[in-house]
């Protein structure tokens, strides 16, 4: 008795497919805690930067959020082929 590659093939593809679909969630998930984190990094910079509590740490996190954000956008405009499935 010979196995056809067709039979075989389908529950691997849903497999696939299914694994795909989680990939794209976590992927959301991340992405939306990038942008919180940018803009949480952000505001803090400047928080502490415009009330000179230490202004040189603020920015630093000034720049590093708004080259977070940066990332995070590129991550949008280009994500990875599985959030594309």
């Amino acid at each position: 008795m010979r196995l056809n590659p067709v039979l075989l093939q389908s529950p691997l593809t849903n497999f696939a497919q299914m694994i795909g679909a989680y990939l794209a969630e976590i992927w959301d998930f991340l992405i939306f805690i990038g942008q919180i984190s940018g803009i949480m990094v952000v505001l803090i910079g400047a928080i502490l930067w415009f009330t000179d509590m230490n202004a040189k740490r603020g920015k630093g996190l000034v720049a590093s959020g708004s080259l977070l954000s940066i990332v995070i956008e590129y991550f949008v405009l280009f994500p990875p082929a599985f959030v594309l499935t």
